[in-house]
């Protein structure tokens, strides 16, 4: 269907908010007898080596072998004139299969916010997002991450970000392709905020993405000054997640981070029936990309192998 007449379709047949309440199993990435976690790599964990140039998207795949992981998470920056570029997707792909690495999902940065207040732009950013969902489907990506951003007053923004799950989803679900909010600063790392958007959204092909560590809901200067517990919001959006991202930044000297219980974590993920994909998310400055990431992945191993 082309673009605009879905975006079209759609304003017609969703003029009112859906508040449903789906069973909460819908939501979760695979509950079954055995449960298990296997470990992803995000490519923002390269992000200063990308950025940079000294490294290129193409050897992202080999990248991440080499680290022990076995799935891909990649970030649109760094291919972002690429997405409508089947044969470059498909280089993605093979590149991905000569490493035995899966892709994994798609994480979606400025295309603009999804709770935005003015409806227009909303809707354009909406559509912003088509392509992604055409690309993760090429890559064979089960999902991409968005960004419920841009909401001014906390129940309009609540309302408009689950306007436009729904209607991105719509989109998505023809593709085989899951649309998932990561708690990504603002409302959304309010943990009992993007529960509640989870509870009245009305596709099953919508999730969480819980990142350990982006609790931060307003920051100034650089300092956050005001913080969601991690504990508290993990608890709260594990039910409905597709994916998990463990965020790092630093490590002691037993090689615990210094920010996260990573066991703690995890055992939250064990006790929401989580199976599927953790991806390491290094940010951290005190240690080389190449380190921090080596960090992350000893310090998850151990607590995978202390709770699964």
């Amino acid at each position: 269907m082309d673009r605009r007449k879905f975006i079209t379709r759609s304003l017609t047949a969703g003029a009112g908010l859906a508040f449903v309440n789906p069973a909460f199993g819908s939501f979760t990435s695979a509950q079954s007898a055995t449960q298990s976690l296997e470990i992803s790599l995000a490519q923002w964990s390269l992000h200063r080596k990308l950025f940079a140039g000294d490294m290129d998207h193409l050897d992202f795949a080999r990248m991440s072998q080499g680290f022990g992981c076995v799935g891909l998470e990649y970030v649109n920056a760094f291919f972002k004139d690429k997405a409508t570029d089947v044969s470059y997707l498909k280089e993605m792909n093979s590149r991905a299969e000569d490493h035995q690495q899966k892709n994994i999902l798609i994480m979606i940065d400025g295309e603009g916010g999804l709770a935005e207040k003015n409806v227009k732009k909303r809707l354009v950013n909406i559509e912003n997002h088509y392509k992604w969902v055409e690309a993760a489907q090429v890559l064979g990506c089960h999902s991409i991450r968005v960004n419920l951003s841009g909401g001014e007053d906390r129940l309009d923004a609540q309302k408009a970000g689950i306007d436009s799950l729904n209607r991105l989803a719509e989109f998505a679900k023809s593709y085989d392709v899951s649309v998932l909010v990561e708690n990504h600063g603002g409302f959304s790392s309010d943990g009992n905020w993007l529960s509640n958007v989870m509870q009245n959204v009305s596709r099953e092909n919508i999730g969480t993405l819980p990142d350990f560590g982006n609790f931060c809901i307003e920051r100034k200067e650089q300092e956050c000054i005001s913080a969601y517990d991690r504990y508290q919001g993990m608890s709260e959006l594990m039910p409905f997640a597709k994916a998990l991202s463990a965020k790092s930044h630093a490590f002691d000297e037993q090689g615990n981070e210094t920010q996260s219980d990573f066991f703690r974590m995890i055992e939250i993920a064990k006790k929401n029936q989580y199976s599927g994909y953790v991806g390491i998310e290094f940010e951290g400055t005190m240690d080389s990309e190449e380190e921090g990431i080596i960090k992350t992945k000893n310090l998850l191993d151990k607590a995978i192998a202390a709770s699964y």
